[in-house]
């Protein structure tokens, strides 16, 4: 996809990815995955998600990355923080308190910036992505992460051709093709997610499984 796509979506507002509150899916299984206090997480395409407060209120540092400038400034200045930013290659790197976010496109992300990353989290991320560029992100994220960093996942399913992605339809099977070469995936929870996505109702979802999987690398 053409990153100028996601630019103008922040711009233009039209997020409607975005949710208003913490997903409640990260308060019910993140425990499982029984952190150090003080690790760090990463959210890959994390936007301005509440999803991040959380997690800091957990106490962990949070290392996101996200495209737009927009919805990095937007997410600082809604908790009210004033952000250090510097360059790093391609990247803008903003930090204040416990969050870090690099600014840029994620397949230019460096090694450096998930180097000490203890787990990961995906709400909207790989669903993001099409199909092709689902495999260049899951072989990212292998390149990149710790070999003992293990993810939750959030992840979509719809009936094929009911709309154009984004989110594209990443149903279980999808989820075993890219993960399960490396990982042990369990389904913690599947689940009727229409109610709560009525942007993609409108959009003429009839039927919508949201489902949350762990990943532990093998």
């Amino acid at each position: 996809m053409d990153p100028n796509f996601w630019i103008e979506r922040w711009k233009n507002a039209e997020i409607g990815f975005h949710r208003e509150k913490v997903h409640d899916f990260l308060p019910r299984y993140w425990p499982s995955l029984a952190l150090a206090p003080g690790s760090a997480v990463f959210v890959p395409l994390c936007g301005k998600s509440h999803d991040m407060v959380w997690l800091a209120a957990q106490g962990h540092r949070v290392i996101g990355c996200e495209l737009s400038p927009l919805a990095v400034d937007a997410f600082f200045r809604e908790q009210d923080l004033v952000a250090d930013v510097r360059p790093v290659g391609a990247l803008a790197v903003w930090s204040a308190g416990p969050f870090t976010i690099w600014c840029g496109d994620i397949f230019e992300l460096p090694e450096e910036a998930v180097r000490d990353v203890a787990a990961v989290y995906d709400r909207a991320a790989l669903v993001a992505f099409p199909p092709s560029l689902q495999v260049r992100y899951a072989e990212t994220l292998l390149t990149l992460l710790p070999q003992d960093a293990p993810m939750l996942l959030v992840s979509l399913a719809y009936p094929d051709g009911q709309i154009n992605g984004p989110p594209f339809s990443t149903p279980r099977a999808q989820v075993d093709a890219l993960f399960a070469e490396a990982h042990e995936i369990e389904l913690a929870e599947t689940r009727d997610g229409l109610d709560e996505s009525q942007n993609l109702k409108a959009r003429g979802v009839t039927s919508l499984d949201e489902a949350a999987y762990i990943l532990k690398r093998m």
